[in-house]
């Protein structure tokens, strides 16, 4: 009888924590279709202002796209090596999750790097925000990209330790399962900056 009463009390917190990791992953997709309605809208304004330069540059005028394919590969890589750390968690394999959430942040750090270096060249060339409505809106929407990345390394680095300190938990799990849909998510918002900020501005 008391054998029969620990198998049910686990099958249904098995149970209670899958319908809490579910309930959520639906929260935190309900937060990113709020994201995503902060990125329409940027890319709203950008639409309209991109023509606006006044007498500063123009976007084929300071940007070099074989620096930018290179950020592009580095976040698009990163988002494969993610998908293998999930595949390791699904595997329990704790030191390869270790290992590839490492290199993801590696190569997160190394976009945000970038991406920092190129607003700094453009800022020192007197190419700032405050020059044209398309400076103000190219700034505000990478920018606003750029945090997102900068809280989703931090979120990562979290991860790393709690993974390290408590295993594969379910938690964990969890935890893991989100950031990958907001990690995705940022890919998914970077190839439209590239594509229409980026190869439409360069023409």
């Amino acid at each position: 009888m008391s054998s029969l009463v620990t198998k049910f009390s686990n099958t249904y917190a098995g149970s209670h924590h899958r319908d809490h990791g579910s309930t959520t992953i639906f929260g935190f997709w309900l937060y990113l279709m709020t994201d995503c309605i902060l990125f329409a809208s940027i890319f709203a304004v950008y639409a309209v202002l991109v023509n606006n330069i006044a007498d500063g540059p123009s976007g084929r005028d300071i940007f070099e796209l074989p620096y930018v394919l290179g950020e592009t590969a580095m976040l698009l890589f990163s988002s494969i090596i993610y998908g293998l750390a999930m595949l390791a968690f699904d595997r329990g394999n704790k030191k390869s999750v270790l290992g590839w959430l490492a290199l993801t942040f590696l190569l997160g750090l190394g976009f945000i790097t970038m991406e920092i270096k190129e607003f700094y060249l453009l800022i020192s060339e007197g190419y700032g925000p405050h020059c044209s409505g398309f400076l103000s809106a190219f700034f505000t929407l990478l920018g606003t990209h750029g945090l997102h990345i900068t809280a989703g390394l931090l979120w990562m680095a979290v991860m790393i330790y709690q993974v390290n300190k408590h295993g594969l938990t379910n938690t964990n799990n969890t935890r893991l399962s989100c950031l990958s849909l907001f990690w995705h998510f940022l890919d998914v918002i970077w190839i439209c900056i590239f594509t229409i900020v980026y190869l439409m501005g360069a023409m």
